[in-house]
């Protein structure tokens, strides 16, 4: 598996749509449109390719100075568990630089995921939920 990461590069909504739908992460794949108004609105991304394939995703929103919220991190199924999300994270702090903060929402069934990247786990986070 040779594995290239790029930034600077926005994938297609059909692209990141395939990963979504492989990785399980649930987000509104059935409206392309939404999903490229978000990377457009995004402004850190950094991507994972097996050749021309898209297999792995970093979507963060940040002013790289203080705070970055990572707001989308899936990788294909059948990429999982070779280290693609971990570097992927990596590659995402490296960007935001050292005075910035990353911050991330897990799903219920990424919580144990986090803590084995280096990432400390958190209580003190408040949410308004979104209506659609």
């Amino acid at each position: 598996m040779n594995i290239q990461y790029k930034s600077g590069h926005t994938p297609s909504a059909a692209e990141v749509i395939a990963v979504y739908d492989s990785s399980g992460i649930r987000r509104p794949t059935d409206d392309p449109a939404r999903i490229g108004e978000m990377y457009r609105n995004s402004n850190c991304i950094l991507t994972a390719w097996d050749g021309d394939l898209l297999v792995g995703v970093s979507r963060a929103i940040t002013d790289f100075h203080f705070c970055c919220y990572l707001s989308d991190l899936a990788i294909r199924k059948e990429y999982q568990h070779h280290g693609i999300g971990k570097k992927l994270v990596q590659l995402t702090k490296e960007a935001i630089g050292p005075r910035c903060m990353l911050l991330l929402l897990a799903a219920p069934t990424a919580m144990e995921y986090y803590p084995k990247i280096g990432m400390e786990k958190l209580d003190n986070a408040f949410m308004i939920k979104r209506e659609q």
